[in-house]
């Protein structure tokens, strides 16, 4: 049994010419443990809301670099009865005894910025479960409980190491082994990750699952769990401000979803105080504009014009994101159709922008800038997972949750992984997105949900990656809806794009290949590893298709 689930977690990990395909309902993760909890729910009667749940519940075990019960998270959820889109926020906020920077100027003139960003200072008052609660009492249909059943299972059981967290954990493996909770769980006597296929069994975050199985969030709030996270952020060398107040005091919100019109298509998103969806109909927009749909798959031109789709929608992104909850966010000015022609005649087809400056759209008038600062963008390999859902009923989810970075804070209570999103403020207290009290930081998340010409859920999308998420979810609604391509293509292609402050092409590709093309363009491309974790399905009328990135472990599964 083993050995065959081995050889299907490979095999999912392998470049997908074609996708998945199922006549009726469609769960798409970046593992396959994960996907198969959220069909069983479906298969279970339940909705794509608990479908969605149990696949995020279960990722918090099987990819605990990624995300998990110490972390934040968006979700859009379609009802198809009502015709409803809700958007559901729980991303981490910072705590009430927070000063105005996570650095003292002589931290980030020294060698202790790296340490601190990894620390209980670095972490941020947890919300995913709670979100994810919320969403169950208004679209769920099965016991609280019974989503909690595949990740508890898998957490005694135990589950085969994968290539995924074997990398994630290679990546800084001397890092990683100083946290005793991950060294016991993830490595050898030798202080080696165990091989791929290894047996993990993580009885700890059993016991946290089986606590918020019981009581629901509240047991993030009050209680042992609670106090275990305490317990882990006022540890080690830079302990952080959170208190049990903290805890007690987190809500999710519920917000409007962001809406735009693109190739013919309705596009919905999670609006501020994440800031990835905003950039990709920003993107798409511009790209529409441009005549993106004349250019061909793969080509230069088709490259020129998604970077500099990009380097628009980044300018914008620093300049205007934040919470909107604090500050004024003028979303609706940066999707206007007359700012976006005038930001797509700044683009030539023969040559690169010298500058790509921020634009100033109507509502934007005498508002401070600042928003995203380059050192919350490290090209690190981001944390963060995406799960994409549709059931028989039409009903839809598009989840984006995270950690931030690959093992967040490195703290490990109870087994599961806490957030380091204090780390996605900006370094100056005068930004918008400057650290504050209660303040959720401006996240790169983009889950997505296209709606056809009937208003039914054509395509549900969304990605991990750090700010790669943007540049993948863009590039990937491009493809589908400009040239036609499916949800394989998406989550396959080369990625390439300039949200993190320059041209950039994917390492160990076919991307190389258009570095020289480029140059001659006038960019300055260079090339960066990327783990970007798309996620996509899409509904035609022989079926479902589906595809994981097979840069992750993933699996598209469905009946």
């Amino acid at each position: 049994m083993r050995r065959l689930f081995l050889m299907l977690l490979l095999s999912c990990s392998a470049a997908m010419a074609e996708p998945a395909r199922a006549p009726r309902r469609m769960v798409v993760t970046a593992h396959p443990l994960a996907s198969e909890a959220g069909l069983a729910m479906l298969r279970a009667g339940g909705t794509a809301v608990d479908a969605a749940v149990a696949a995020a519940l279960t990722l918090s075990v099987v990819e605990p670099h990624a995300s998990g019960l110490g972390g934040g998270g968006v979700m859009l959820a379609w009802a198809q009865e009502s015709g409803h889109l809700a958007y559901y926020e729980g991303l981490a906020a910072a705590p009430a005894e927070i000063g105005s920077t996570l650095l003292t100027p002589g931290e980030r003139a020294g060698p202790a910025g790296p340490a601190i960003a990894r620390s209980g200072r670095a972490a941020a008052v947890p919300g995913e479960v709670a979100m994810l609660a919320l969403a169950h009492a208004q679209q769920g249909r099965l016991p609280w409980a019974r989503l909690f059943e595949p990740a508890i299972q898998a957490a005694l059981a135990g589950f085969p190491m994968s290539p995924g967290l074997h990398a994630a954990l290679a990546r800084d493996p001397a890092a990683l082994v100083a946290v005793p909770a991950l060294r016991a769980l993830y490595f050898d006597a030798a202080d080696q990750a165990m091989p791929v296929g290894t047996r993990i069994r993580n009885p700890q975050q059993a016991i946290a699952l089986r606590a918020l199985a019981g009581s629901g969030a509240a047991a993030l709030q009050a209680g042992p769990v609670a106090q275990a996270i305490l317990d882990a952020v006022a540890s080690g060398a830079h302990p952080g401000s959170m208190t049990a107040g903290d805890l007690a005091a987190y809500r999710p919100r519920q917000r409007a979803p962001l809406c735009a019109m693109a190739f013919g298509r309705r596009i919905c998103t999670a609006g501020p105080p994440v800031a990835g969806g905003l950039a990709v109909l920003q993107q798409l927009g511009l790209l529409e504009r441009l005549g993106y749909a004349g250019t061909a798959p793969g080509s230069v031109a088709a490259a020129h014009l998604l970077i500099e789709a990009s380097r628009l929608a980044a300018a914008d992104r620093r300049r205007w994101a934040g919470d909107p909850d604090q500050v004024e966010v003028p979303a609706s000015g940066l999707l206007d159709s007359a700012y976006l022609e005038a930001r797509a005649a700044l683009v030539s087809p023969l040559r690169a922008m010298e500058a790509a400056p921020a634009g100033l759209p109507a509502q934007g008038q005498g508002q401070r800038q600042g928003a995203v600062p380059p050192e919350a963008e490290a090209l690190s390999l981001a944390g963060t997972s995406h799960v994409s859902v549709i059931d028989a009923a039409g009903n839809a989810v598009a989840l984006t949750v995270t950690d931030n970075l690959d093992f967040g804070a490195r703290l490990a209570p109870l087994g599961f992984t806490l957030n380091n999103a204090l780390t996605g403020f900006a370094a100056d207290p005068a930004a918008r997105n400057a650290l504050a009290p209660g303040r959720r930081p401006a996240s790169a998340m983009a889950p997505c949900i296209v709606f056809d010409a009937a208003g039914r859920p054509e395509i549900v999308i969304g990605a991990g990656g750090g700010a790669w998420i943007i540049d993948a979810v863009a590039a990937g609604l491009a493809e589908m809806l400009a040239h036609g391509a499916g949800p394989a293509v998406a989550a396959g292609q080369p990625r390439l794009g300039a949200q993190h402050g320059a041209a950039l092409l994917e390492r160990g590709g076919p991307a190389a290949a258009l570095l020289e093309p480029l140059r001659a363009l006038g960019h300055a491309p260079r090339l960066a590893p990327v783990s970007t974790g798309l996620q996509a399905l899409r509904v035609t009328p022989a079926g479902i298709e589906g595809a994981a990135d097979p840069r992750r472990d993933g699996a598209a599964l469905g009946d």
